[in-house]
């Protein structure tokens, strides 16, 4: 039996809450209703056959409390004069939300939609477009509204997110909000306010005019025989912020990245030549270094493919950088310990030599082994040693 039931038609309005008009239509002049509701109705040969069940469908169809239901009367050949549902309607708002058990949600968005007018009437624009968002946040609607004032007052403030003073306002709840407050303020802040090259939430200090934290470059000397940072004695490991490091003046020729940390630890030493604790799929704080465009540049990844994709943007910013020890040649004499990565690269990748392309194209499209993955640590140290001693020394800076 398909025939339309009570939880049917109560799901049909739930859709339309779940869509957002019913919201709209609480704070505007939407006109919606009468709404008619879609019904599936015992047919002729039903009465015949079911007559019974017609019967009962027919009462509890009638029962559906706040829908007013459009009859059909007419003659059955056997059963004689029937009276059916033909069309049902809900005819009002406050109808709607009875039937669906969301009267008290709407009258708290009419609340967050009146309080919005008085303060944030630009906003209201959001608050139509994301009804259902806007009551999940209910709770915290006050709070990010003083944000908004708040930069309204203090447009590109120049300041740490700890040091907005707003009331019921700390760091975390600004970071926590950032995506729905990006949405907010780029309505209600003038246009010179908001930086438009910035997006994405983890660019929201600088879209917005807030201090971020820095960017942080971690690197160890390799040659004892260079001269030291003040205070920082032999194969030092040294942390500086980007804007410190972008001002180095070192005397060296060779720039080692690796990914990882135990690698980064125990990288040997070698020559006129510091090793970077790399950044993963982040380079913007490195290319700040333009003196790395004159040294000789080596980037150490995992031979697997998001390995070659980092490589690929680190070339975006240093188009001279080479891989290292991250050729076929590494990979098959390292069999014993391969990997499986979990979610490969498929797309394209501009910026690889024609070697690292071919590697990457028979990973990418599983020619060696599904999903292969040989991980930098896995790789023999004595391995490393040899190839760095016997790799030819690049011209001075």
């Amino acid at each position: 039996m398909s025939w339309t039931t009570p939880a049917a038609l109560r799901a049909q309005v739930q859709r339309a809450w779940d869509r957002g008009e019913l919201l709209r239509a609480a704070v505007s002049e939407a006109a919606i209703w009468p709404m008619r509701l879609g019904l599936k109705a015992p047919g002729a040969a039903d009465v015949s056959d079911r007559f019974e069940a017609v019967r009962e469908w027919v009462r509890t169809v009638a029962e559906t409390p706040h829908v007013r239901i459009e009859w059909r009367e007419w003659n059955h050949r056997v059963q004689g004069a029937q009276r059916l549902p033909a069309a049902v309607w809900v005819d009002s708002l406050q109808d709607a939300l009875a039937l669906i058990g969301q009267t008290r949600q709407a009258q708290r968005f009419q609340a967050l939609w009146n309080l919005t007018a008085g303060v944030q009437p630009r906003l209201l624009a959001w608050l139509s477009r994301r009804p259902n968002q806007a009551l999940d946040l209910a709770d915290r609607w006050e709070r990010l509204l003083a944000v908004v004032a708040w930069l309204q007052a203090h447009p590109r403030p120049n300041v740490y997110l700890r040091q907005v003073d707003a009331p019921g306002v700390h760091s975390k709840f600004i970071e926590a909000h950032r995506g729905v407050l990006t949405e907010l303020l780029d309505l209600a802040l003038a246009p010179e306010a908001v930086d438009p090259l910035a997006t994405g939430v983890t660019q929201f200090a600088r879209r917005y005019g807030f201090l971020d934290k820095p960017n942080r470059i971690r690197f160890r000397m390799l040659d004892a025989a260079l001269p030291g940072l003040p205070g920082c004695q032999g194969l030092a490991d040294v942390t500086l912020d980007a804007t410190s490091f972008a001002s180095l003046a070192l005397p060296i020729e060779r720039v080692f990245i690796t990914e990882n940390e135990t690698n980064f630890l125990a990288f040997p030493a070698a020559a006129q030549a510091i090793v970077v604790f790399g950044a993963g799929y982040g380079w913007e704080a490195l290319a700040q270094a333009r003196w790395l465009q004159r040294r000789h540049l080596h980037y150490w990844g995992d031979i697997d493919t998001h390995g070659f994709a980092i490589l690929a943007q680190l070339r975006g910013h240093f188009p001279h950088a080479s891989s290292f020890l991250m050729d076929r040649e590494t990979l098959l004499a390292h069999r014993a310990f391969w990997g499986e990565e979990p979610e490969p690269v498929k797309h394209d990748l501009r910026g690889l030599t024609a070697e690292e392309a071919s590697l990457y194209d028979d990973l990418r499209c599983n020619r060696i082994q599904p999903g292969l993955r040989l991980e930098q640590e896995r790789i023999g140290y004595g391995w490393l040693t040899d190839h760095l001693r016997h790799r030819d020394s690049p011209p001075g800076a």
